[in-house]
């Protein structure tokens, strides 16, 4: 154990830890963000809200129990980075740690106290070889940590490689993932009150469609829903 504790010592010293979201260093090691980027975190308080922007878009198209984002996303602001780093660039152990800190922040709302699974978004076969992992199952996995409920792994299936949502134009994004999803594994999710895991939420068709998917198949699943960034724009938010 020492040899080992001896090589991370040597591989922190030329690769220090850094906060992926203002890039400086981070001393503590169970710190993901440091803390003048979490005292300036923008963060949306929806997961106090019952009547929020983002579950309010949704009630509209789908009956979910409740909807957050935790943070916006800002196009311009160093906050994205975070996104990047586990979205672009391997750094799958960031969502995990993202992951947690939202079902902390989930936990300490008795509007959530409810939930007793979480499932992810699934991304397709081809993208997640591509990538080498779904980043949106990490971030499930740190939330049951943190909620100690049950983390669903692959129940839900993305039948079509549909393009990124985020290059595609807004009126086309519905017709991207239109009927994209599908259960594996439906016996899994009869009865629950299932939180559905996303990264970012824009128009809110990603969630839709994997939402409506579920309550065709599996009609007495109560879905609720989350991610980790919102667009400020798409859910109608002025600076």
């Amino acid at each position: 154990m020492s040899i080992l504790n001896n090589i991370i010592d040597i591989f922190r010293l030329f690769f220090p830890k850094h906060c992926p979201v203002c890039l400086g260093h981070i001393d503590n090691e169970s710190q993901l963000i440091c803390t003048k980027c979490m005292v300036d975190a923008p963060l949306t308080g929806f997961e106090n809200l019952a009547n929020n922007p983002v579950a309010e878009r949704v009630w509209n198209m789908i009956p979910v129990e409740r909807g957050c984002s935790l943070l916006f996303y800002v196009h311009e602001g160093l906050w994205r980075n975070l996104a990047y780093e586990f979205k672009f660039r391997g750094q799958w152990h960031r969502a995990l740690a993202a992951g947690r800190m939202m079902g902390q922040m989930l936990a300490q709302s008795p509007l959530w106290a409810h939930i007793d699974s979480v499932a992810a978004v699934p991304l397709h076969k081809a993208r997640t070889l591509s990538r080498g992992y779904n980043q949106s199952d990490f971030l499930a996995q740190g939330i049951a940590e943190s909620m100690n409920i049950k983390y669903l792994r692959g129940v839900l299936k993305r039948n079509a490689n549909t393009p990124p949502q985020r290059l595609a134009a807004k009126e086309q994004r519905w017709d991207n993932v239109k009927d994209a999803f599908s259960v594996a594994r439906p016996e899994l999710l009869r009865g629950r009150h299932l939180l559905l895991v996303d990264d970012v939420f824009t128009t809110g068709a990603t969630m839709v469609s994997c939402g409506e998917a579920i309550l065709r198949e599996v009609p007495d699943c109560h879905i609720s829903i989350a991610t980790l960034f919102a667009s400020k724009q798409e859910v109608g938010i002025k600076d």
